[in-house]
């Protein structure tokens, strides 16, 4: 039985139930998820909140809804790349991508989980809340593809890495070291080009760290560099023996 069909013989609430119903747990969605097939927003605004009140959906924020999960303890928020993943893709092309707070655990540098959701995109836009969540973004000067993001949310922890919670430089660093020693060649070529687009202190850590894993690649990095200034990190060398090289202090 197709869509249209199914529309056909229920009700609007009916239908919008049954869809929510196969819909996974934790999936954010909006009254515009069904517009296409119920063609009355009205209507469905009113069927949502009405499976708000009874406890089957909860609102996430203005016109934002979401299917919960139940544990022992309440029902789970969803995933953050759920809350955002509206500033995260527009007509099917990616345009941001979380970084930052968001993934410092993922990446395994902090045990803590934020209530801060970073975005990374071309065009920024100011602060605001999405129900307990902080949405902050940081400016890319690279174009962003679902390829090359993993490797922009590690210039962009080497970046920030004075501001990973929880932990020390050191500690990020090995952990850091460690990511991209399993990087293919390629993908260490990309990271190197990519890092030319940030600033002068992410370039040099990128390519003492690069050294002390025995990967060259590093000319271009240094070729950017003003030899006479100093990247104050704190003293690397048992973990970074070129940091000399790389004037960071």
């Amino acid at each position: 039985m197709y869509v249209c069909d199914i529309v056909y013989i229920m009700k609007t609430s009916e239908y919008i139930a049954y869809t929510i119903n196969r819909l996974p747990k934790g999936y954010v969605f909006t009254y515009a998820d069904f517009i296409t097939e119920v063609n009355n927003k009205e209507a469905i605004i009113k069927a949502l909140n009405r499976m708000v009140s009874s406890g089957k959906i909860e609102k996430l924020s203005k016109g934002k809804y979401y299917k919960p999960e139940a544990t022992p303890f309440g029902n789970l928020q969803p995933s953050q790349m759920q809350v955002v993943k509206d500033l995260l893709e527009e007509n099917g092309k990616v345009v941001g991508y979380l970084t930052g707070f968001s993934i410092y655990n993922q990446l395994g540098l902090t045990t803590q989980v934020s209530n801060i959701i970073q975005i990374g995109k071309n065009a920024i836009r100011p602060d605001f809340k999405r129900e307990r969540y902080k949405i902050s973004f940081i400016r890319q000067k690279n174009t962003i593809t679902k390829d090359n993001i993993p490797l922009l949310q590690m210039l962009d922890a080497i970046r920030y890495i004075k501001k990973i919670p929880d932990t020390t430089i050191d500690s990020s660093i090995k952990r850091l070291c460690a990511i991209i020693k399993e990087l293919s060649d390629t993908d260490i070529g990309t990271i190197v080009r990519l890092a030319l687009k940030y600033p002068p202190s992410t370039r040099a850590m990128l390519g003492a760290i690069l050294e002390s894993i025995q990967i060259g690649k590093t000319d271009q990095l240094y070729k950017t560099l003003n030899p006479i200034t100093k990247y104050k990190f704190g003293s690397l060398e048992t973990i970074l023996p070129t940091v000399e090289k790389w004037n960071i202090v």
